[in-house]
């Protein structure tokens, strides 16, 4: 009996430790419903549904994605432990994968404590991407393949945001500038503290404008997107012990920051139970035959009782107006 048990013990172990193939644990997705409850529903305040799916992987650095960008069919997800994500995504199935690590981040070790990533940017020109820091207040800029660390800063602005608290959405605008919208920080009149930096807020010596960001009620930011007239789409999430997780899309004219102002969105839609919804953080659009595409995605915060979600809305042009 003891052998037998040894035996079905090290088959478990063995199971267990199974080697990654040689391309390593590929990302792979199950479709959900907008609606459990009504596989039939396809819309949500300005949004219309296009389908949605929970990603996972046997690779354990999978998870905590907290910022999202896709270029050329192509995502790059940063996970905020810093993992490197990319996939295709096609008619329902994950088409490629890769998963790796950050090449370097501020301070001197992986995972949470130094490389909490929280947001991101991306020049679709050459490729750069820059990643904002939690604990540190930092923003990084790596090379077009996320291999090298190209330069980086941790912007004088930032340096008295809360430590849990800090750069938690960015964006690149066409012109070359940024804005980066703070988790916790206090703006003026109550709002929360926003940056608009005049160029790369990864070399030292920037001077960002101040402005404050005023989401929904008991909500913060988490994400924001640039559209192709200039606006921002901003991710909003709210958690309460009673209600859970929440998320309200907003939509914001950038384009009236100044030094002091504060910035309200207008909501686009709310996604609450019992729709399909998680701890969303990622935000990336694009455009479809003609159609603004919201692509959103959750960080799981490397929990079994949560999910990492992507969900794909195509955004009412008439709300635009």
């Amino acid at each position: 009996m003891r052998s037998i048990i040894l035996t079905l013990f090290l088959a478990l172990a063995g199971a267990a430790a199974e080697p990654p193939p040689p391309t390593g644990w590929p990302i792979v997705a199950s479709p959900v419903p907008l609606d459990p409850a009504q596989p039939g529903r396809d819309r949500v305040g300005a949004l219309r549904w296009l389908g949605g799916w929970v990603l996972s992987s046997r690779d354990p650095r999978f998870g905590g994605i907290s910022a999202l960008t896709l270029d050329r069919g192509r995502f790059l997800a940063i996970g905020d432990t810093g993992g490197v994500f990319r996939f295709r995504i096609a008619d329902g199935r994950v088409t490629e994968s890769s998963i790796a690590a950050l090449p370097s981040g501020p301070g001197s070790t992986d995972g949470k404590a130094d490389r909490d990533a929280e947001s991101m940017a991306f020049d679709p020109g050459t490729g750069s991407v820059w990643v904002g820091f939690e604990r540190h207040n930092a923003v990084w800029c790596y090379d077009a393949a996320v291999a090298h660390a190209q330069r980086h800063d941790e912007p004088p602005a930032m340096r008295g945001w809360p430590v849990n608290g800090g750069p938690e959405a960015m964006a690149r605008l066409p012109d070359g500038r940024f804005i980066i919208l703070a988790e916790e920080a206090a703006g003026p009149d109550g709002s929360t503290e926003g940056l608009l930096f005049a160029s790369d807020p990864a070399v030292a010596g920037g001077r960002p404008v101040r402005f404050g960001y005023r989401p929904p009620d008991r909500y913060v930011a988490t994400d924001m997107a640039v559209l192709r007239d200039g606006r921002a789409v901003v991710v909003n999430r709210r958690y309460t012990p009673v209600d859970g997780v929440s998320a309200v899309l907003t939509l914001v004219d950038v384009r009236a920051i100044r030094p002091g102002a504060v910035l309200e969105g207008r909501a686009l839609a709310r996604l609450a139970p019992p729709l399909t919804v998680d701890n969303m953080e990622a935000l990336a659009i694009a455009e479809e035959a003609g159609r603004t595409i919201l692509w959103i995605a959750s960080d799981d915060n490397f929990s079994r009782l949560q999910r990492t979600l992507l969900l794909k809305f195509a955004l009412d042009e008439a709300a635009l107006r």
